[in-house]
């Protein structure tokens, strides 16, 4: 499980926001415990993770700007009835 992540909560669904260096396994094995909306850092910007609820969705290419990654990525979830 991730430690101490910061969580943007400012609307919904609540993003957990996953440090530099996590690797996706660690994302896999978090999520498939927590249920958790995550955004991850990549080396070209940021992919959201979330459970589908018997595996692990990942949403490439969401920008390099955290606030864009974000609200970009809470516009999937609720597109795709994943809230």
């Amino acid at each position: 499980m991730l430690e101490d992540l910061d969580i943007d909560d400012s609307d919904s669904p609540a993003i957990g926001l996953v440090p530099p260096g996590v690797t996706w396994n660690e994302v896999r094995d978090h999520i498939k415990i927590a249920h958790h909306h995550l955004l991850v850092p990549s080396a070209d910007g940021y992919s959201g993770a979330y459970w589908t609820g018997t595996d692990m969705a990942v949403v490439p290419d969401l920008g390099p700007d955290t606030e864009e990654a974000i609200a970009e990525f809470r516009v999937f979830l609720v597109e795709h009835d994943e809230t």
